[in-house]
């Protein structure tokens, strides 16, 4: 399949700027894959859909403040850094903008998220065909200590403002975020308040998490014009004994497992491949592509938000409506966004969710 056949139009008045009043106040699309039917609901309406001994799976990755601002120090020229993998302490690989200006062997003094100096430097020490820095960071044992202090929260480009709000900082992350890693949110997470999660508990519904720390792999645009040109970055992942038991109960008892989010689906899927479609303990690194045609062996049910058109993540998104149906998937898809986008749904990173059953 081609990059151009997962494109689609979308108004940028549906561009959710801001987070609902509360996280669980958005609205719900509930798709139905055996008949591409289409309901719309309320996002505390995902009760009525989830059945005792269901197991729900979410990503428990915290997004840390990985955007850094410096200044060249031969010219003064003012640079946009973005962490985006850690190859060692104080040694990362990350996105500099402008990156023209960053050659091997410049030096960019640190500063804080307010324009205030930092006793922190650091060195362009290579870069890779993508254009990507690698920084080596002084003046502190360990530049990833330092962020919630220079740090800022690393909003996507379409959100029309940097992280500096008091409310990205709270709403830019999951009620049950635990491990920090991801330098962007785990997004279809961000609806759950711990009282939604509680009254799931009390459906008889399972709840366990995964670990995929969101990095270029999961944003990062398709440039190719074939799909099976794209090479997606590893990202890491991490499936602890609690969640590898409880999902393969579930599947060994015929139960449904729910994945919130892509990259919960991409942690389960990835592992499974690797262990005859099976779930094990793990913690490695990812770089699974899911498009169609795709068979999946875990995930029954996902809960996922709209997505960017011709991106990774509405690809796999269409390889799940229809397993195995190469053309069908994408087509109920785009056929629920047109529908979304008639009904004024919000878009995105804050915008509103889907159930595909």
């Amino acid at each position: 399949m081609r990059t151009a056949d997962f494109n689609f139009d979308l108004p940028p008045n549906l561009i959710a700027q801001h987070p609902a009043p509360r996280r669980d106040e958005s609205r719900l699309l509930v798709l139905q894959r055996n008949d591409g039917s289409v309901s719309h609901r309320q996002f505390p309406d995902l009760l009525e859909f989830l059945r005792a001994d269901d197991v729900l799976v979410l990503n428990n990755s915290r997004v840390i403040p990985a955007r850094l601002r410096g200044e060249n120090v031969k010219s003064g020229g003012q640079f946009e850094i973005l962490l985006l993998a850690e190859n060692s302490c104080n040694d990362w690989w990350v996105v500099l903008r402008p990156g023209k200006r960053a050659r091997v062997g410049s030096q960019i003094k640190i500063r804080g998220a307010r324009g205030e100096p930092a006793e922190i430097s650091a060195t362009v020490i290579e870069v890779n065909d993508e254009g990507h820095r690698r920084l080596e960071f002084s003046g502190t044992p360990d530049i990833f200590a330092e962020l919630d202090r220079l740090g800022e929260i690393p909003l996507p480009p379409y959100i029309e403002r940097h992280g500096k709000d008091a409310e990205d900082k709270e709403r830019y992350q999951t009620v049950f975020a635990a491990t920090a890693g991801s330098v962007a949110a785990p997004t279809a997470g961000l609806h759950f308040t711990p009282e939604l999660l509680e009254k799931i508990r009390a459906r008889g519904v399972q709840i366990c998490f995964v670990t995929l720390h969101v990095g270029l792999g999961t944003f990062a645009p398709v440039k190719s014009d074939n799909l099976a040109e794209h090479k997606m970055h590893e990202e890491r992942i991490e499936i602890g004994k609690g969640t590898a038991h409880m999902v393969s109960e579930a599947k060994a008892a015929g139960r449904r497992v729910i994945a919130v989010g892509t990259t919960s689906v991409r942690a389960l899927e990835s592992v499974a491949a690797q262990n005859s479609g099976t779930i094990n303990v793990y913690e490695g690194k990812t770089r699974i592509f899911i498009h169609p045609p795709f068979r999946f062996q875990i995930v029954d049910a996902l809960l996922t938000n709209f997505h960017l058109p011709r991106s990774t993540l509405l690809m796999l998104v269409s390889a799940f409506a229809a397993p195995g149906g190469e053309n069908r998937g994408r087509e109920l898809v785009l056929s629920a966004y047109a529908e979304a986008v008639r009904e004024r749904y919000r878009f995105f990173s804050y915008g509103d969710a889907m159930l595909i059953l």
